[in-house]
């Protein structure tokens, strides 16, 4: 479990963060829908114009007060309906595409970083939390589309109200459209000089939120042993705790786009009401008409809202660029492992013979500690071979290797001559199946579960699969038979129900290698007996790999290899290995749950 003190260094460093410059990376995403977002561009530009136009109309209705003409002053009335129901429509279209667009595009992002992320090795996760990974691909994103789908359609249509309502302003009266830009600086500088302190605390804010999100996953989903131990208090203080930095970091960021936003409304209005003053001045003494003047201050108005707009959605582009960097930053991860960029395949059939030569592996986090040291193993094509050994002596890492979720330190691994180095991880983990200690469930339908091994099976192989693992019978009594729901991780099930379903799975998906990690560890005696048949049935026609502490296990065996500190120190059949005594004859004593 990662430490609040680890995380928060992190966060702290992330908090730094770029400017709204890392918006650049969400560019891609917008690429593919270019007439969209032409479209969309198109209602914006087309929505502004009529918005500055609108002035005009109110002009020449407050002027026709003055006409005698009654059919002059109608129809400038007409034409401000008019105008006003082409607002209308261009607003109702311009939310069409955009929020399509950001929509879209949102959706693009988050299948993007979760593609990217499934296939990333398990060293990558020993950095990051996985609640951390899932915090950017749904708050993270949503920020996103708050921004993409509003705001930038907001901040678009404001930045060009802004820049045609000062033309128009300077054709209305330049007198008083010079008064209005001296008080542009004046409203610049506090946007500037404190939207930096906003995107740090935005950053901040993203971060220990994200924290708190990968804190909650991991108690939540090892809910049953916080309580065993009776932890719940000391996990709610640690998720309190991380939450309520989150709540400091967004209270600070409000405050400070608080006093901005003050700041800015108050210069803006103080100089319209200024400018309202000379222009009234301006109308007693007949140098300008009312409309004129009317005119003028609803551009003024339009003008000074868009500022303020603009000043509000920078606050929130902050926000967006920190999401963004984020999200890019999990794009444009690095794995540990990687393909190579012209993979080798296997020749069919593949037969399943394997070699380990002169491996050493030391895992990331524990660098100076070599799991495996000179592990030198072949195995031919169809042999079963036991790993014993005591905890920590490496077997499950040889799974581990061999499946290729890390790279080695040195030596190399090949299936049937070929370096797995040199393929692609999917092409050869294909021809793999494995049953792992802690049997993994899926949230869904018992049948979907079993047919994760093989996609394209048909339900009556997945029912043959689950006879075999001795799972049908208790799979047909559920409320639902096969299509009853297991629950998140399988907690419908127990622990051996559980571990059926992952032997099921594997028998399913008919690879020429298994590997059986502790796999009838969590059954009784009975099931054991019957799983054990169909495990001996799937093994006579496979290249089996097996870690067990059962002696049953390990005795029918072809081969059983010991190991220790990451060696191999004896090797031979149960016989062979008794006679000879040492670690093997040690642990058959000591560790293994039936009788030499």
């Amino acid at each position: 479990m990662s430490t609040p003190e680890s995380t928060a260094a992190i966060s702290e460093e992330r908090a730094k963060g770029k400017d709204v410059g890392a918006l650049r990376g969400l560019y891609p995403f917008f690429k593919p829908y270019k007439w969209m977002t032409i479209a969309a561009l198109f209602m914006l530009t087309f929505t502004a114009s009529i918005s500055l136009i609108m002035p005009l109309a109110v002009r020449q209705v407050v002027d026709g007060f003055n006409t005698d003409d009654v059919s002059i002053m109608d129809r400038y009335f007409m034409i401000a309906i008019f105008v006003a129901a082409l607002l209308a429509i261009g607003t109702a279209f311009r939310y069409y595409f955009v929020t399509r667009l950001g929509e879209r595009v949102v959706a693009d992002i988050r299948t993007a970083v979760y593609n990217k992320m499934i296939g990333m090795s398990p060293a990558f996760y020993e950095k990051l939390m996985t609640g951390e990974v899932l915090s950017r691909i749904t708050t993270d994103t949503s920020l996103i589309l708050s921004v993409i789908g509003s705001y930038i359609s907001y901040a678009l249509r404001n930045m060009l109200i802004l820049v045609g309502g000062l033309i128009l302003m300077l054709f209305t009266s330049a007198k008083l459209t010079g008064l209005v830009l001296l008080l542009v600086p004046f409203v610049l500088i506090p946007i500037f000089t404190m939207s930096k302190k906003v995107r740090v605390l935005s950053k901040l804010n993203q971060d220990k939120i994200a924290q708190s999100s990968g804190n909650a996953s991991e108690t939540l989903l090892a809910a049953q042993t916080v309580q065993a131990f009776t932890h719940e208090a000391t996990s709610r203080g640690t998720f309190s705790r991380v939450t309520e930095q989150a709540f400091e970091a967004a209270r600070q960021r409000i405050g400070m786009r608080a006093i901005m936003t003050m700041i800015v409304i108050f210069l803006i209005f103080t100089g319209v009401v200024a400018v309202l003053w000379i222009g009234a001045r301006d109308v007693r003494d007949g140098n300008m008409s009312a409309g004129v003047l009317v005119q003028f201050v609803i551009y003024s108005v339009m003008v000074a809202g868009s500022v303020g707009a603009l000043a509000e959605f920078w606050g929130e582009m902050q926000r967006a660029a920190g999401a963004t960097e984020r999200l890019v930053e999990l794009l444009n991860a690095d794995d540990l492992v990687e393909d190579p960029d012209a993979p080798k395949s296997l020749a069919s059939p593949v037969r399943g013979a394997i070699a380990f030569d002169n491996v050493t592996f030391r895992y990331p986090a524990r660098p100076k500690v070599a799991a495996l040291d000179g592990f030198t193993l072949d195995i031919k094509a169809g042999e079963t071979v036991a790993l014993v050994g005591p905890s920590g002596a490496g077997k499950s890492t040889v799974f581990q290797l061999l499946l290729r979720f890390y790279d080695l330190t040195a030596g190399s691994i090949s299936i049937d001559g070929v370096k797995i180095t040199d393929m692609a991880r999917e092409d050869y983990r294909k021809h793999i199946a494995l049953v792992p200690q802690d049997a993994v469930i899926f949230g869904t339908s018992a049948m979907e579960n079993i047919r994760f091994g093989r996609p394209d099976a048909t339900d009556a192989e997945v029912i043959d699969a689950a006879k075999a693992a001795a799972a049908h019978n208790f799979l047909s009594a559920l409320p639902d038979g096969y299509e009853s729901d297991v629950g998140e991780r399988g907690v419908m099930l127990s622990g051996g129900q559980k571990q059926r379903l992952a032997i099921a799975r594997a028998i399913l998906r008919d690879a020429p290698i298994l590997l059986l990690d502790e796999a009838t560890s969590a059954l009784d005696a009975a099931s054991e007996q019957a799983v054990q048949k169909a495990v001996d049935a799937l093994a006579k026609e496979r290249t089996t790999l097996i870690v067990a502490h059962r002696l049953a296990t390990v005795k029918k065996a072809d081969r059983i290899i010991v190991l220790d500190e990451g060696r191999v120190v004896a090797q031979g059949t149960h016989s062979e290995l008794v006679k000879q005594g040492g670690l093997y004859a040690q642990l058959a004593k000591l560790q293994f749950t039936d009788h030499v």
